[in-house]
């Protein structure tokens, strides 16, 4: 996984950014408009929680895990508008404090390595985001990318009953991605190689599946899959939406954006969170693609 030192800054500084721009209960993560572009932000992620409430059968007498939850978007709804009782977890403080802040109950602690002696076990499994995030380059070119999803998929079951459902939502590469050799911060602007270089330092540390197959294989035997669509034109709304808001002017986040000057101009990672929208490029030249997937485990 990411150095922590570098997920804490990175993860705080988009924390600052992204309230700012969104709100306290802002959902960071790709919305569900399915084709309807006439929907809100707001509705197409109020959308995204119905659907994974309806497709994991939370019920109020449900005990959810939100596994990289964020700033809480979906702790929040499925405690306060199902009633459920729901856990978060995040491995920022910047986002376990803004989620503690707003009453969510939320926990530092990595995903990977949550077992039922922690918090307990759980009716359903939600994952937004967060499975992209658990490889690092590391592990892929030392050949344990596999081993890290197994390990996932294995700490998931043990949480859930027979029959349980797991909610996974992922950026995985799409098939015109290229090989990590020839990702390059010094190719022309524009390219794949330049734009991959960009996403690395954006998120230090992350390396994604490859395609939906590697995820499913490696979920199997353990589990079934249920189902499984793309949200990746959706995901290129998402980012649309979001960069409108980040424009919008408002004087403290203005303020905060000149702080970052001086850290801008020597750090590669921070000029990187403010280019041009890496990860939509990837997606609008099926660099990436993204997928929402539903999970059961195997009796």
């Amino acid at each position: 996984m990411a150095d922590k030192q570098d997920l804490d800054f990175t993860y705080s500084t988009i924390d600052k950014i992204f309230r700012l721009s969104m709100g306290e209960m802002g959902d960071f993560s790709g919305a569900m408009y399915n084709g309807d572009f006439s929907m809100t932000l707001e509705e197409a992620q109020e959308n995204k929680h119905r659907y994974i409430v309806e497709n994991l059968n939370i019920t109020p007498e449900s005990r959810v895990l939100d596994m990289g939850c964020g700033w809480g978007p979906l702790v929040s709804y499925i405690s306060n508008e199902v009633g459920a009782d729901c856990i978060g977890l995040t491995l920022s403080e910047g986002q376990a404090k803004a989620c503690q802040k707003n009453g969510l109950d939320v926990h530092i602690k990595n995903c990977l390595e949550v077992t039922p002696d922690d918090f307990g076990t759980f009716d359903a499994v939600a994952s937004l985001g967060a499975f992209e995030h658990f490889c690092s380059v590391a592990e892929y070119k030392a050949g344990k990318q596999e081993e890290v999803y197994q390990k996932f998929f294995q700490t998931v079951y043990d949480l859930l009953p027979p029959g349980g459902r797991l909610f996974l939502q992922t950026m995985v590469f799409g098939k015109n991605m290229i090989d990590y050799e020839d990702i390059d911060d010094q190719a022309p602007k524009g390219s794949a190689a330049h734009v991959l270089a960009l996403m690395e330092k954006q998120f230090p540390g992350s390396w994604l599946p490859y395609g939906s197959e590697m995820v499913i294989e490696n979920a199997e035997p353990q589990f079934k899959l249920i189902s499984k669509n793309s949200g990746r034109l959706d995901y290129i709304e998402t980012i649309g939406e979001w960069e409108k808001r980040y424009r919008a002017f408002d004087l403290e986040k203005y303020a905060f954006f000149l702080s970052l000057i001086p850290r801008y101009l020597t750090d590669s990672n921070i000029r990187a969170l403010f280019s041009t929208s890496p990860n939509k490029i990837c997606f609008e030249r099926e660099i990436f693609e993204h997928y929402r997937m539903v999970f059961e485990k195997v009796d």
